[in-house]
């Protein structure tokens, strides 16, 4: 018979120094994930945005009839502001008023944003409205995502009165 004890485990000591490498890893990449969950997230909020352009675009194409997107907190009327961070919606707008009216179809309905994000166009404008050829009715405007790291990491969505849009990464007004 063999007299030796087999141990099995760790020692206290080295719990403790596996422990504190993994304290020490941890503590280095925290910031890093905690970077890459807000760049993910503005990312995609700016995409968000940009399809729902898109979206309001080809409806009107689409359905040969205005079609617009504005702010909106309920998720069925427009807010009328200039911030857009609580949500938005599409809808169908025949007559081009901006106003949900008895009849016209809400296409989509986009949540508020998360992360403590801000968006809001820079012009003042309340909405926008696309033509049936898929031109803006008069908005040239410039949408500005934020986040808390400021403006280096912000986006802003550029549309013109042709109704293209595109993203720039730092330059928006914070």
């Amino acid at each position: 018979m063999n007299n030796l004890a087999i141990n099995k485990g760790f020692t206290v000591i080295e719990l403790l120094v596996t422990l504190s490498v993994a304290g020490i890893l941890l503590a280095v990449a925290a910031p890093s994930y905690r970077e890459f969950v807000q760049e993910s997230r503005i990312t995609t909020q700016s995409n968000n945005l940009l399809s729902s352009m898109m979206l309001t675009k080809s409806e009107a194409i689409k359905r040969n009839s205005p079609a617009t997107i504005c702010p909106s907190i309920s998720g069925t009327a427009c807010t009328g502001g200039t911030i857009w961070s609580s949500g938005w919606i599409v809808f169908a707008d025949a007559n081009s008023d901006g106003v949900v009216d008895t009849g016209e179809e809400i296409i989509q309905v986009s949540a508020a944003l998360t992360g403590g994000n801000t968006l809001q166009t820079n012009a003042g404008d309340i909405r926008v409205t696309f033509a049936a050829d898929g031109f803006t009715m008069g908005f040239n405007t410039r949408f500005s995502l934020c986040d808390s790291r400021g403006v280096a990491h912000s986006r802003t969505l550029i549309l013109n009165n042709q109704g293209r849009v595109r993203t720039e990464k730092g330059t928006a007004a914070c």
